[in-house]
C-alpha cells in the first residue's frame, strides 16, 4: 500500500508558475495493473487535497512498464500551470533520453563557450599545398573559367560607371561589388538556371552569370520604361522571373524565410531543383535568419544558405556584430551541414557550392556556406566608410583582390594574357557606356503604372484613384512633365 509518507511534494508557487516535483521509491510495491490504477487514484486524491486555487490545469500522466509482474521503472510527468515547462523523472538504473543528438552525462560542472571548440577551418585551394593537384583539370573547363573571369571584370567596370553616374546625380543610388565578385560568380557558376535564387543586394554578378543583359542593369538603375520592374524599385533591386532570380527587396533578411518556403515547395513537388539564398553577416543577426535556419533544418528543405561575411554590416564591424566563431558556427547548432570558405578564392568557392548543391539534392537537406571576404568599397553611395575604418586597412585587403588572384592563376596556366585583358576591358567598357547612354535617354514608365501590379484584379477603390488622377493630370498637364513619361 502506498502511504502519504511515500510522496514528497515540493511546491513553488508564484503568479506565473506552479511546480510539483514527485519523488518516490515505491516501484517495488507495485505488482499488478490493479495496483497501478489504485496508485493513480491515490495520487489524484492527494493532488486535489492541495486545493491550489491558482492552478488552471493539472494533468498527471503515468507511464508504467509491467513485465513479468514486476515494475522495473515508474515515470511521472506533470504539465505545469501557465508554462511550457515539463518535468520528468525516470526511476531505475536507466538514464533518460533527452531530445538532443547524444545523451552524454558527466559529473563535472563546466560551462561551454566558443573557446571549448576549435574554430571551423576555412576551405581554400589557391596558396595551399594541394593547389597544383586541384588545378590539374582547369584546362578541361577553360571556357567556363574564362567566362567567370570576364563576368567578374564586367561587374567591376559596370560598378565604376554606375557609381560615378550616381555621384553626378544621374541615378539616385548604387552599391558596388568590389571585393566580393568571387563569392557571386563562384557560387553562381555552380548552380543551374532552374535553381531559384533569393539575393540580398550585392549579387549583381549572380544575375549577370545567369544571363541578365547589361542594358537590363542600366534600365533598372534608371527605372525607365524598359525596366522590367517598371521603375517601382530602387536602383540595384534587380529581379528576373525568366532567370529564376526573385526580385530583391530592401527590408533586411526577409529573403531567408521566403527562400526556405520556396525550397519546401520544391520538396513537396519532388523537384530536382534547389534554392540558393544570399545574405550578409549583419543579416544573420535578424530574427528572420534564425527562423529560416530552424525551419530549413526541421523541415529538411533543399536550400543553400550563402553568407557573405565581408567584415562590415554598413558601419558595424563583425567583431561588434556577433561573438563566437562567426556565422558558420550557427549551422551545426541548428543541425545544418556547414562549410567555411575563402571568399577570395574562386576555385574554393565554386567547389564548395557545387558540393553543397550535390549534397542538398541527394539528401533533401539544407547547407550553410560562410564565404569570408572583405568589402573594399563603401556600403553604398549613402555611406562613407572612411568614418569607421582606416585607409591602411583597405590598402591591406586590396593586395588580396580576388580578381587579381584569379587573373594570376589563369595566366599561370596560359589561359589569359595582358593583351587579352586590355582588349576585353576596352570592349566591355564601350558596351556598358553605350547601354548606359541608351538607358538614360529612355523615358519613364507611364505614370498610370503606379496603380498596377499590386492586385491581379484591380479593386474598385484603386480604379477610382486611377481615374481621379488621370482627370487631374489631363486638366493640369501644363504643370506636370508628362513628356518625360511613356504615353499609352
Amino acid at each position: 500500500m502506498v502511504t502519504q509518507q511515500c510522496l514528497q511534494f515540493v511546491h513553488y508557487s508564484s503568479s506565473s508558475t506552479c511546480v510539483v516535483v514527485l519523488a518516490s521509491s515505491w516501484s517495488h510495491e507495485i505488482h499488478t495493473p490493479l495496483h497501478c490504477f489504485s496508485l493513480y487514484l491515490q495520487l489524484y486524491h492527494s493532488f486535489t487535497q492541495l486545493r491550489l486555487s491558482n492552478w488552471n490545469c493539472l494533468h498527471l500522466v503515468m507511464r508504467v512498464t509491467w513485465a513479468k509482474k514486476i515494475f522495473n521503472q515508474f515515470s511521472a510527468q506533470c504539465l505545469i500551470h501557465k508554462g511550457n515547462f515539463t518535468t520528468s523523472a525516470t526511476f531505475g538504473p536507466s538514464n533518460p533520453k533527452f531530445p538532443i543528438i547524444s545523451n552524454n552525462f558527466t559529473d563535472e560542472l563546466k560551462f561551454t563557450n566558443a573557446t571549448s571548440y576549435g574554430s571551423i577551418p576555412i576551405y581554400r585551394i589557391l596558396g595551399s599545398a594541394t593547389e597544383d593537384e586541384a588545378m590539374a583539370n582547369i584546362e578541361l573547363e577553360e571556357a567556363k573559367y574564362i567566362k567567370m573571369y570576364k563576368d567578374m571584370v564586367t561587374i567591376t567596370v559596370m560598378d565604376k560607371i554606375l557609381y560615378e553616374s550616381q555621384r553626378q546625380g544621374r541615378i539616385s543610388f548604387y552599391m558596388t561589388n568590389s571585393g566580393e565578385e568571387t563569392v557571386q560568380i563562384g557560387t553562381a557558376a555552380a548552380l543551374s538556371l532552374n535553381d531559384v535564387v533569393y539575393a540580398q543586394y550585392r549579387e549583381a554578378g549572380v544575375l549577370l552569370w545567369r544571363g541578365f543583359k547589361l542594358k537590363q542593369f542600366m534600365n533598372q538603375c534608371y527605372g525607365n520604361c524598359e525596366d522590367i520592374g517598371k521603375g517601382k524599385q530602387m536602383p540595384v533591386h534587380y529581379g528576373s522571373k525568366e532567370l529564376n532570380f526573385v526580385t530583391i527587396s530592401s527590408p533586411l533578411t526577409t529573403q531567408l524565410p521566403q527562400a526556405v518556403g520556396a525550397a519546401y515547395a520544391l520538396k513537396l513537388a519532388h523537384s530536382d531543383r534547389c534554392v540558393a539564398v544570399y545574405f550578409g553577416e549583419g543579416a544573420a543577426s535578424e530574427g528572420d535568419a534564425h527562423a529560416a535556419f530552424n525551419f530549413a533544418a526541421t523541415l529538411d528543405c533543399p536550400v543553400i544558405f550563402i553568407c557573405r561575411n565581408n567584415g562590415y554590416a554598413i558601419s558595424t564591424p563583425a567583431r561588434e556584430q556577433y561573438k563566437g566563431d562567426g556565422i558558420a558556427a550557427k549551422g551545426p547548432a541548428y543541425g545544418i551541414n556547414t562549410i567555411r570558405v575563402d571568399g577570395n578564392d574562386i576555385f574554393a568557392v565554386h567547389n564548395a557550392t557545387r558540393a553543397a548543391k550535390e549534397w542538398t539534392l541527394a539528401n533533401g537537406k539544407p547547407v550553410l556556406i560562410e564565404a569570408m571576404s572583405y568589402r573594399i568599397g563603401h556600403h553604398s553611395t549613402s555611406d562613407d566608410s572612411s568614418a569607421y575604418r582606416s585607409v591602411s586597412e583597405i590598402a591591406e585587403w586590396e593586395k588580396l583582390q580576388p580578381i587579381a588572384r584569379f587573373r594570376q592563376c589563369l595566366e599561370k596556366y596560359g589561359l589569359w594574357s595582358e593583351e587579352q585583358e586590355k582588349e576585353f576591358v576596352s570592349s566591355i567598357k564601350k558596351q556598358i557606356l553605350s547601354d548606359f547612354a541608351a538607358a538614360e535617354k529612355n523615358v519613364k514608365p507611364n505614370w498610370k503604372e503606379v496603380f498596377t501590379d499590386v492586385y491581379y484584379n484591380m479593386p474598385d477603390h484603386i480604379k477610382k484613384q486611377s481615374e481621379a488622377m488621370a482627370k487631374h493630370v489631363d486638366q493640369y498637364k501644363e504643370h506636370y512633365p508628362v513628356e518625360l513619361y511613356k504615353q499609352q
